[in-house]
């Protein structure tokens, strides 16, 4: 876990909003698999950001489309030559794409004097 000085700068100024970060594993609503490895945590928060850079990095792809004037984010994989949709994110009027997730496994130290040395924090049964 990296803890410190880990500012963050927005419109109202920079705050130490960050509190830790380390690898995270998620699931999305259709079953979707993530390993995001510094996903950062924030008690404050009151969303959780998704990028593209850590869907692509899972080994997937994203596109948009609009259905019945409505956005779309799709994330895609390849399957026997084929491409299929494997989620499906509706736009919201703020510009960013909703949905739920679920943690699969979580470890959190909130102690700043404290590091986290295990790095195999997720189970290689969870993807077989």
């Amino acid at each position: 876990m990296h803890l410190g000085e880990n500012n963050i700068h927005t419109i109202s100024g920079t705050s130490n909003l960050i509190e830790g970060s380390e690898r995270a594993c998620i699931l999305l609503p259709e079953g979707t698999k993530l390993i995001i490895d510094d996903a950062l945590y924030s008690s404050r928060s009151r969303r959780n950001l998704l990028s593209f850079k850590d869907i692509r990095k899972n080994g997937y792809h994203i596109e948009t489309m609009n259905e019945k004037n409505c956005e779309y984010l799709h994330i895609t994989s390849i399957k026997n030559g084929q491409k299929i949709i494997i989620e499906k994110m509706q736009a919201m009027s703020s510009g960013l794409y909703s949905t739920y997730i679920s943690k699969i496994e979580s470890n959190m130290v909130a102690n700043p004097k404290l590091t986290v040395t295990n790095q195999n924090l997720v189970d290689p049964k969870l993807f077989t």
